[in-house]
């Protein structure tokens, strides 16, 4: 039997699941989609992810800090001025981010084209 992989107190059990666990989900691929090319304010990344509240945008980047994918920086004004980016490690993640939009855009064409075959 494989070993688990234990990573802050939770077990995986292969490497695509550790990958899963930090950039899984409807909204942590997208903030990575919208910091690839340069620092953000929080409400540039509002702007930018329809449909995200408040709330969920700062547990997602928590979430992502705490693994070293992005980094928070504050400045110490008023009002606070808070800017994100992606670490040199969450510049590793650039390939797969860039890849899944390019397979996303793909794969609207393939159901476009197969929903076009069964319609004839």
């Amino acid at each position: 039997m494989k070993p688990k992989i234990v990573l802050d107190g939770i077990e995986y059990n292969c490497p695509i699941e550790v990958t899963i666990g930090v950039v899984g989900g409807k909204w942590k691929m997208l903030i990575l989609w919208n910091l690839r090319d340069g620092v953000k304010r929080f409400s540039e990344l509002k702007r930018l992810i329809p449909g995200s509240t408040q709330k969920m945008l700062t547990t997602q980047l928590r979430e992502l800090e705490r693994y070293g994918i992005i980094l928070r920086k504050v400045y110490p004004q008023v009002p606070p001025k808070v800017e994100y980016s992606l670490t040199d490690h969450g510049q590793s993640l650039r390939p797969i981010v860039e890849f899944a939009c390019s397979w996303g855009k793909s794969h609207v064409a393939h159901v476009k084209r197969q929903s076009t075959k069964h319609a004839a």
